[in-house]
């Protein structure tokens, strides 16, 4: 039986042209990039390449790049950063209701500091207004913090236009781009952010390494102490492979996103079309529209959606039912609640994410078991008797 992985959301295969880019520095290349002799040096050249590659992607200068061990410590550094730089300035932040977990938690553990957080709503698709961010603004804000796409209904929020709020204010703009780097347009210029999140693991890179993007000019203070590594702005021995690994899955992510990007919108749309026809009482998740071209997500009424990926799992099937980051968790997805989902409902998630190596063929499959796996739950469910 061919295992069907549709869980991209959750974390990528490392492309392997991505593994053998990494090789030499494993071994070969294996000096410590601070050093100043020929192997400190040589290593040093492939990450300073990538900072090149990356930069160029993103729209910005090399030295705006910091290269972290992944989303979770990019945002922790832009939230506390600016909290901490900042604090003589104010001690306000706005960020929304469908955070990522690595935002919302570092912006409760500041409000235990003392810092005030606006946790703005969402609508039923999942945006943020941006007439809700300027109306939550105070003398005391320094910093707002809405995501690019969101994680688990693939909503894509209106970054560039809150961006101009931040900046009518001068207050500091930052957006986690984890879910959308590499799988669509990217430019911190457009977006108009000062600080931007992204981890390689999201765009067929290695695990471990990711970047923050710090506007040339903007006051940040170090999350980590220590050495002088990343100007002064990330202390810790470089991880030089993960760093080209980076580098090199952004290559590949400029020259396949766009073919790539229309593949897998044409297979999304077809889930989006295809599932309410074929399963009745299912509710597509997030907007219509301006999402991700690779994010379904759906509710499907009086069943679990653990029981979903189970009975999906023994077909040789993976999803998931949201983020990966909590899905040990019995509670429902904030995210789902937030855009107003009752808790029966939110319980019956699945979210559907393809990447580089989805097939036509795997969602042939998707589509003739799906309905039958949520038909037989149904009729098992209590919920779902006299229905």
């Amino acid at each position: 039986m061919e295992k069907i992985y549709l869980d991209y959301a959750a974390t990528t295969p490392t492309d392997p042209q991505v593994v053998e880019a990494m090789k030499p520095y494993f071994t070969d290349i294996f000096g410590n990039a601070s050093s100043i002799h020929a192997f400190g040096q040589q290593a040093r050249k492939g990450m300073e390449d990538a900072r090149q590659i990356l930069a160029d992607f993103l729209g910005a200068r090399t030295d705006e790049i910091v290269f972290t061990s992944g989303g979770t410590e990019s945002n922790n550094t832009a939230i506390f950063g600016i909290a901490h730089a900042l604090k003589t300035k104010g001690n306000h932040i706005i960020t929304s209701q469908v955070e990522h977990h690595a935002v919302i938690e570092p912006a409760k553990f500041l409000e235990k500091q003392g810092y005030k957080v606006t946790y703005l709503p969402v609508d039923k698709a999942g945006l943020v207004n941006p007439e809700d961010v300027k109306s939550a603004v105070t003398k005391e804000t320094i910093l707002i913090s809405i995501m690019h796409a969101n994680n688990e209904i693939g909503t894509v929020e209106s970054v560039p236009e809150i961006s101009k709020i931040a900046k009518e204010y001068k207050i500091c703009m930052h957006t986690d781009a984890v879910q959308s780097v590499g799988h669509i347009p990217v430019d911190v210029n457009e977006l108009g952010v000062d600080l931007l999140s992204l981890s390689a693991h999201k765009f067929y890179g290695p695990k471990g390494v990711g970047a923050l993007y710090i506007r040339k000019g903007t006051k940040i203070s170090p999350y980590l102490h220590g050495g002088d590594q990343e100007r002064g702005r990330r202390a810790s021995t470089s991880n030089v492979a993960g760093i080209v690994g980076l580098g090199k899955a952004v290559e590949l992510c400029r020259q396949k996103m766009d073919e790539e990007g229309r593949f897998q919108a044409s297979l999304r749309d077809r889930l989006i079309k295809e599932i309410p026809e074929k399963i009745s009482d299912s509710y597509l998740n997030g907007h219509a529209a301006k999402r991700l071209p690779n994010n379904i997500n759906f509710t499907f009424a009086y069943i679990e959606g653990e029981s979903i990926l189970l009975n999906l799992d023994m077909l040789g099937i993976a999803a998931s039912t949201g983020s990966a980051c909590t899905s040990s968790s019995l509670e429902p997805s904030h995210v789902l609640l937030a855009i107003g989902l009752p808790h029966e409902l939110a319980h019956g998630s699945l979210r559907i994410t393809l990447g580089r190596w989805t097939k036509k063929e795997h969602i042939d499959y998707l589509l003739e078991h799906l309905p039958g796996i949520v038909d037989k739950l149904r009729r098992m469910s209590p919920l779902y008797e006299g229905k």
